[in-house]
């Protein structure tokens, strides 16, 4: 399953991560995922592997992608997005 640009918007914001982490996180440039979020509702342009990277790495950090007629994203039982930073991307800013 694709998930929709506005999927991959709110699983970011979900877990509180930057557009350039997730990018580092999934091997793209920070472009691709703008570029992948600006689709909104429609297809995702691009390589399909870049769409699935963003994707997989979302899920890493705790995203779950749901499509149950109406597309959304939630935390999976058990995730609470603190394990979504990691240790490189630690700083005075989400330093809880």
């Amino acid at each position: 399953m694709l998930v929709t640009g506005y999927q991959l918007a709110a699983a970011r914001a979900l877990i509180g991560l930057k557009r350039a982490t997730l990018a580092r996180r999934a091997n793209v440039s920070a472009d691709d995922v703008a570029g992948m979020e600006a689709a909104k509702a429609g297809p995702i342009g691009g390589a399909v592997e870049h769409v699935q990277a963003v994707q997989a790495a979302l899920e890493a950090s705790g995203v779950e992608f749901l499509n149950h007629g109406q597309p959304g994203v939630r935390l999976r039982n058990g995730a609470d997005g603190a394990a979504s930073i990691a240790v490189e991307d630690l700083n005075s800013e989400n330093d809880e």
